[in-house]
């Protein structure tokens, strides 16, 4: 196992300036930006990609899909003790530091009051009392892992793909640490989220989820396309080291992952109608919502439902805005 210690010699030498990453909670690990001397010396193949950029920081090819996969190893290594970590081929490569977040801002969560807004009352919960379902977990598994061994939470994951299920569950093995800890489920509808993946007597402190965006096959294609071209304009002005090939791109997502159905604002429609059938299966029923736009439809969905509590949680670092629309029955009469 790599020894991960605050030190690499002079490998990187001044080149390890760093970039904070501005907006993160105050618990993320990497909201003072990247220590590359200390990832190399925890995951020594990052070195490669390591390399000054047109900001006088250290950085990597963030349009390379092996630079990326390295980073995220070694973030997950030396913030987490995750060193066994990696990506089914053709699957979307999280980023670390926004799997963090949203986990940071579902504790805040709940360690709030149920009439405190968003404002913590107490303590963050620990521990494996704290039940997380993980709606479409994904084949990286992340945030079962970061959340097992950010928070000590359990975490029951929930995947329709079943090539994703087996990698995620290898996953999971590779990292006895946390195994006792996580457990996943191959979902048999890809249109329920909760039914036929948690049993009658289960309950959980809360739901989350990061839905598909797009809304078919096409949709997601052209959003990469659009992503293709924004990077390429970027390097065309900022003057980046070298050419790039296109195979490299860091451009990947598998169907379950990409779209589905009525992308981000059918799929959330459907959880609310079946949260509203299952309201105490948890505290919490929580998920990403890319963009502002759905919200107003939502909120209308919510309250067809007679949800007791509804919060959107904000997040925002550097440029990328974000927000989790979180709501409960807790409260309402029957549920």
């Amino acid at each position: 196992m790599p020894t991960c210690a605050w030190r690499v010699g002079d490998t990187l030498g001044p080149m390890n300036r760093r970039s904070p990453k501005e907006g993160l909670h105050p618990r993320n690990r990497f909201r003072d930006g990247y220590d590359f001397e200390a990832l190399v010396a925890c995951r020594p193949a990052l070195a490669r990609y390591v390399r000054p950029n047109a900001h006088g920081t250290t950085s990597i090819d963030f349009a390379d899909r092996e630079a990326v996969k390295a980073l995220n190893q070694a973030l997950l290594g030396h913030a987490y003790q995750l060193h066994d970590w990696d990506i089914q081929p053709g699957a979307l490569c999280p980023p670390i530091p926004g799997r963090s977040e949203h986990l940071h801002h579902l504790a805040d969560l709940l360690a709030s009051g149920a009439d405190d807004g968003l404002v913590p009352r107490g303590p963050v919960p620990r521990g494996p009392d704290v039940a997380v379902l993980d709606i479409g977990t994904g084949a990286s598994c992340i945030y079962p892992l970061i959340g097992a061994r950010e928070y000590g939470w359990r975490f029951v994951g929930t995947e329709v793909d079943a090539a994703a299920c087996v990698w995620a569950t290898g996953l999971v093995a590779a990292h006895p640490e946390v195994s006792g800890r996580i457990e996943i489920r191959q979902q048999p509808s890809a249109q329920q989220c909760f039914e036929g993946v948690v049993g009658g007597g289960e309950s959980f402190a809360l739901s989350m989820c990061n839905p598909p965006f797009h809304a078919s096959a096409e949709e997601a294609a052209e959003g990469n396309r659009r992503k293709r071209e924004n990077l390429f304009g970027k390097r065309s002005r900022g003057g980046g080291a070298g050419r790039v090939n296109p195979g490299d791109r860091n451009f990947g997502g598998q169907a379950g992952e990409l779209w589905c159905p009525g992308g981000e604002l059918g799929f959330v429609q459907r959880m609310i109608t079946q949260s509203a059938e299952r309201p105490a299966l948890c505290g919490w029923f929580t998920t990403l919502v890319s963009k502002g736009a759905h919200l107003p439809p939502l909120s209308r969905a919510l309250r067809a439902v007679e949800a007791a509590d509804v919060r959107v949680l904000k997040m925002a670092h550097g440029q990328k805005q974000s927000r989790i629309l979180a709501w409960t029955f807790r409260g309402r009469q029957g549920a």
